[in-house]
C-alpha cells in the first residue's frame, strides 16, 4: 500500500531538480494541522508560465514509478487565472489519499497562501523565493465581507421564499432542494461570517472544527430533514436563525484562527 510520505517523497525527488519548478508546498488538512487516515493531499506547484504541461507530466511520472494511475480528474474551468489542476487517485493507494494538484504560474495573482484563510502551508522546497505568504491586508478583508453581507441578505431576502412557495404545491423534493442551496447554504455563510469569517465561502468544509459545538449541534439539527412536515418546521426555524445572525453581525469582521 502506497502512503502519504512515499507520494510526497516521490514527487519532491523528481520535481526538485527541473529548473522550471520553483517551489511545492502543502495546504489542506496538512497547513491546518488536520492529517488522518481519510487526509488527501493539497499539492501546490509554483512554475514558470509556459511550463504548466511539463509540470503535470512530471509529477504523473512521479505517481506512475509509485503505482499505476487508476483516476486521473482534470478541472476544466478554474475559477482562478493562472491556476490549473487535477485530482488523482492511484491503484496502490487508499481510495481516500487522492493528490489534489493545483499548479501556479508565476505569475497568477493567486497563491492561496495567506496563512489566515488556508492555515500554515508546509513547504517541500522553495528554491527561488519567488513566493511567499502575503501579508493579511484586514481593512480589505472587512470591506469584502460586509459587502458579501449585504449580497447574502438581498439573495436571501429575493429567493428564501421559494421553499414555502413549493411546500405549498406540494412539492417538496423542489421545496427540500431549494431549502438545501438557498436557505441552509446561506445560514452556513451567515454563521461563518459570524464565527470565522476567514473561511465564509468554504461552505460545510470544516464547520465541525471552526463553528462553536452548539452551534454546529443546532446546524445540524436543521439540516436533517424528517419528512414534509419537519421541511416546514424547520424552514421557518432557519429563516429566524439567519435574519437574528445578519442582524447580530457587526462591522469588524476579522479572521479567527
Amino acid at each position: 500500500m502506497v502512503r502519504r510520505p512515499q507520494i510526497i517523497d516521490s514527487m519532491i525527488d523528481a520535481l526538485k531538480p527541473l529548473d522550471y519548478v520553483h517551489a511545492f508546498w502543502e495546504g489542506g488538512a496538512a497547513a491546518h494541522d488536520r492529517v488522518d487516515e481519510w487526509s488527501d493531499i493539497d499539492a501546490y506547484l509554483l512554475v514558470d508560465d509556459s511550463r504548466v504541461a511539463d509540470a503535470f507530466v512530471a509529477v504523473e511520472k512521479a505517481l506512475e514509478s509509485l503505482s499505476p494511475i487508476k483516476q486521473k480528474y482534470a478541472v476544466s474551468q478554474n475559477p482562478w487565472p493562472g491556476v490549473s489542476q487535477a485530482f488523482y487517485s492511484l491503484k496502490a493507494a487508499s481510495q481516500y489519499l487522492l493528490i489534489d494538484l493545483a499548479i501556479l504560474t508565476v505569475s497568477s495573482p493567486q497563491k492561496f497562501l495567506e496563512p489566515e484563510i488556508h492555515g500554515k502551508a508546509i513547504f517541500y522546497f522553495n528554491k527561488t523565493g519567488l513566493i511567499e505568504a502575503p501579508r493579511f491586508n484586514k481593512h480589505e478583508f472587512d470591506s469584502k465581507m460586509k459587502e458579501r453581507s449585504r449580497i447574502l441578505k438581498e439573495r436571501f431576502s429575493m429567493f428564501n421564499n421559494f421553499v414555502q412557495k413549493e411546500i405549498n404545491r406540494g412539492n417538496s423534493l423542489e421545496a427540500l432542494e431549494y431549502y438545501r442551496t438557498i436557505v441552509v447554504a446561506s445560514l452556513v455563510e451567515a454563521l461563518r461570517i459570524k464565527y470565522y469569517p476567514a473561511h465564509y465561502d468554504f461552505r460545510m468544509r470544516y464547520v465541525q472544527y471552526e463553528l462553536p459545538f452548539e452551534i454546529v449541534e443546532r446546524l445540524g439539527n436543521l439540516c436533517f430533514v424528517n419528512g414534509k412536515e419537519d421541511l416546514q418546521k424547520k424552514y421557518l426555524q432557519a429563516l429566524k436563525w439567519f435574519n437574528r445572525i445578519m442582524t447580530e453581525t457587526g462591522s469588524s469582521m476579522h479572521p479567527k484562527s
